[in-house]
């Protein structure tokens, strides 16, 4: 009798809802309005562009690193999958090892040149009257917007054998051996030229971003600290480095992408040379690719290039994260 009970008891107005309406039809939800999807629609030429012009060529890049791809292969385009040989082929010659350990050299000279300089200009700028930052922050601003290749190309001129302004200065001074000099047939003349063109560049940004950050600093921390006795150095250490420690993690990543893939400079100037003095990996790269042809190993060297500065990111971020975890 209970369970005939429940059978007859009638439906409460969730079973309704939950079953079917009485007229047996699912129930349907109403159409979403056409301005709903606006904002899809807008943002879907920018999605695509951006896959276009970044996913497709990596997409391609990896692809061709995996083929058989010469000039031939380029024109009939009939290139064979081969897997991994390009990367033993790399990996296996002594040249590429050298060409690494150069780049990491060059990363590692710039990126603490570029950190440490931009620091020192931001702190300087903010003690500054107004009128005296305006100048250096516009100074800065104008540096950076000058052209990557118009900016080589004064460098070249200023280290010239027989008109650059360098050796004039030099040689007036009374450094007869500098009396036209040639720069850039040595290699680690060439090298430190270089270091100092991408360190200029490179000071702006990181300049005025590191400034921008100072200003948000409240200044009570600066006057709790100075009260306690605390000398410059230690007000860095204590005050401002730790509240500005995500900015710093930013221009750092920042800088070591940019010096990792610095191509443009090093190939208006010099080409990799005087023999492979100034070669780093984009240059080896681009130097492969285009010298036999082989644009297999370019790919593949792009390739092992990206893994390579992805991995010292991921290194720096977890010595970082582990520092922030540390209690102490």
């Amino acid at each position: 009798m209970p369970a005939i009970r429940e059978r007859s008891a009638p439906r409460t107005p969730q079973h309704r809802t939950a079953s079917a309406p009485p007229g047996g039809s699912p129930r349907r939800r109403p159409p979403r309005p056409a301005r709903a999807y606006w904002p899809y629609v807008l943002i879907a030429p920018a999605i695509g562009g951006m896959l276009y012009l970044l996913a497709y060529p990596l997409l391609r890049a990896v692809l061709i690193s995996l083929q058989d791809f010469r000039l031939r292969q380029l024109i009939a385009g009939d290139a064979q999958f081969v897997g991994l040989r390009n990367y033993r082929t790399l990996l296996s010659d002594p040249r590429f090892w050298e060409v690494v350990a150069r780049t990491f050299a060059f990363m590692a000279v710039n990126v603490v040149l570029i950190m440490t300089i931009s620091t020192l200009v931001a702190l300087m700028t903010e003690r500054l009257a107004k009128a005296g930052r305006t100048v250096v922050l516009c100074a800065l601003v104008l540096a950076w917007a000058m052209p990557v290749v118009a900016a080589t190309t004064v460098f070249q001129w200023l280290f010239h054998s027989e008109f650059g302004v360098v050796n004039w200065l030099l040689t007036s001074l009374g450094f007869d051996s500098f009396d036209r000099y040639p720069w850039f047939a040595d290699g680690g003349a060439a090298f430190a030229i270089l270091v100092v063109l991408i360190v200029w560049q490179s000071v702006p940004f990181a300049a005025i971003t590191l400034y921008s950050a100072l200003t948000t600093v409240p200044a009570e921390l600066y006057e709790s600290a100075r009260m306690d006795g605390a000398s410059g150095s230690r007000i860095f250490r204590s005050v401002t480095f730790p509240m500005l420690r995500p900015i710093f993690v930013l221009v750092f990543s920042l800088e070591v992408i940019w010096t990792f893939k610095a191509f443009v400079q090093i190939w208006v100037m010099t080409r990799g040379g005087p023999g492979d003095a100034t070669t780093i990996l984009p240059v080896y790269a681009v130097q492969t690719a285009l010298s036999s042809q082989r644009y297999d190993l370019g790919s593949a060297a792009s390739m092992l290039t990206v893994v390579l500065m992805s991995g010292v990111l991921v290194l720096y971020f977890r010595q970082m994260f582990r520092q922030e975890d540390d209690p102490r």
